[in-house]
């Protein structure tokens, strides 16, 4: 059986291009509420994780109450205050219905809180690909495994045949975890050289290239 049977996705930088959304509300939010505002790249490498070991990771630990007003000025800042676009990837929707049409069974495991993904779920009409999801408030974070072993678990697949696909180290390493074939792309948080040292086994530069590797190897 062709081990790319079930691919799980990343959602930030894999499918929608929000990256540059998600840095500068995290820096407005540190600037709002008086912290140090963290670099680009420091920020890029917190993408992918959950938002509270997140901001531990760019600003330690805040006291309860602090932590509180960041976590609620940030998520006002990404839904409303922001006007950087994130929109979904030119080939994001031809990608995954190459995919779909070919019966590769597609699933999501995301960082984001299950409201955050319903809500650009419902912006972006894109829920209809994905019938298995896991969100960060469901499950422990990336880069614990545990997201996508439950997503296998669900759908019925083991790791010979799921495939992980993300734009970020946290989802090479969560991918190696539970024993899947690890893909990055390099539209979003980390750069090629990155992914392979945090063990991608294929790099693809854009979700065509990807979605052509995939059916490919199923031949």
């Amino acid at each position: 059986m062709s081990k790319f049977q079930f691919v799980v996705f990343d959602w930030d930088g894999t499918l929608m291009d929000s990256i540059g959304r998600i840095v500068s509300s995290m820096q407005r939010t540190a600037e709002h509420i008086g912290l140090a505002v963290p670099s680009e790249q420091a920020t890029k490498d917190i993408i992918g994780l959950s938002l509270e070991p997140a901001i531990e990771r760019l600003f330690g630990v805040l006291d309860s109450q602090k932590k509180q007003i960041f976590l609620e000025r940030y998520k006002d800042e990404y839904v409303t205050l922001n006007t950087v676009a994130s929109p979904m990837f030119d080939d994001a929707v031809n990608s995954l219905e190459a995919l779909r049409s070919s019966n590769v069974q597609l699933g999501v495991a995301t960082g984001k809180a299950r409201r955050g993904l319903d809500r650009v779920w419902q912006e972006t009409n894109m829920a209809q690909f994905f019938p298995y999801s896991r969100c960060a408030n469901e499950s422990k974070g990336k880069p614990n495994p545990d997201m996508l072993i439950e997503l296998m678990h669900e759908a019925g697949y083991s790791p010979d045949n799921t495939v992980m696909v993300g734009d970020s180290i946290h989802d090479m390493k969560m991918a190696s975890a539970a024993g899947v074939f690890p893909i990055g792309v390099t539209m979003g948080a980390h750069r090629a050289d990155q992914l392979k040292a945090a063990g991608a086994e294929y790099i693809a530069s854009s979700l065509t290239e990807l979605s052509n590797f995939i059916l490919k190897e199923r031949l």
